[in-house]
């Protein structure tokens, strides 16, 4: 197997160790799947539908937890490998029927050079606070992608936090504001114990995330927020259990998620790229 150009050797998967504390609390086995955060899931998983090549494709789901996306991108006939540097989320994603897993670094994945038709990054750019790491995996994202496969990655909005916090009401409270200002600021969000609801992690401008993606030698095709406006909504957990409302929210907000304007005020963009070259399957990207 072809290794990382970046390494000389193997390594294990590391990361910092409050980062591995939060995800080791088990949040992502629900986080999801229930409440509000379906938006989310659904919103995802019609864009990667429509975005992604027709079944099977082989995808590399890096990052990809608890397998919340590897579970129906299997069921929708693909090849699916999930890397993730989480042992929890390795063991229950590689449960899933039709889902290998391993342990992985998105900066130096164990994966051979152009071995598949996509490459999905649904969560490792969260907690790369620094550009040069959030590049490095993007290029390897690359590397491990054919010729005109399709990589496709997921930021977290710079002002989602602040959003986020005045919604929940959290803004009020004097320290929580300093810190949600800070982060609009500059995008890095520091781990503190007095601040538990998210670990460090880095909040993208999503007109900066093309300009990563051309560093790591991707050519940018696109970008779309993931819920809109309507994840700020209060009603929106209940209009979620409501099967007619719910698929009005979801066309509400399908009808919105390239318009640029409003791409800041989603909580998630997910940004498309594609590696240059001849398409395998024909033709050139």
């Amino acid at each position: 197997m072809s290794r990382s150009p970046y390494d000389t050797e193997p390594r294990l998967p590391s990361l910092p160790e409050e980062i591995l504390a939060y995800y080791e609390r088990g949040g992502e086995l629900t986080r999801l799947r229930e409440g509000a955060g379906r938006l989310e899931f659904w919103r995802t998983r019609d864009l990667l539908r429509r975005l992604l090549p027709g079944a099977p494709a082989r995808v590399l789901d890096v990052g990809g937890g608890t397998g919340i996306h590897a579970e129906w991108l299997a069921g929708d006939g693909h090849r699916v490998e999930v890397v993730d540097p989480v042992p929890l989320h390795v063991e229950r994603s590689g449960r899933l029927p039709g889902v290998t897993a391993r342990l992985g670094d998105a900066r130096a994945l164990p994966a051979e050079d152009a071995a598949h038709d996509v490459v999905l990054l649904l969560g490792p750019l969260y907690h790369l606070p620094e550009r040069p790491d959030r590049v490095r995996a993007l290029a390897e994202a690359r590397r491990a992608v054919r010729p005109g496969g399709v990589v496709v990655a997921a930021t977290i909005n710079r002002f989602a936090g602040l959003n986020d916090s005045l919604r929940q009401g959290n803004y009020f409270i004097p320290e929580r504001r300093e810190r949600t200002d800070a982060v609009s600021d500059h995008g890095r969000h520091r781990y503190s114990p007095a601040d538990p609801d998210f670990t460090t992690a880095y909040f993208a401008d999503p007109a900066d995330v093309p300009g990563e993606f051309a560093e790591a030698g991707l050519a940018p095709d696109g970008q779309y927020g993931v819920e809109g406006v309507a994840w700020l909504m209060g009603g929106v957990e209940e209009w979620l259990d409501d099967p007619e409302r719910r698929e009005a929210v979801l066309a509400a907000t399908r009808r919105i998620e390239a318009e640029p304007s409003l791409l800041g005020a989603s909580g998630h963009v997910l940004t498309v790229g594609r590696r240059p070259g001849e398409d395998l399957e024909g033709g050139h990207c």
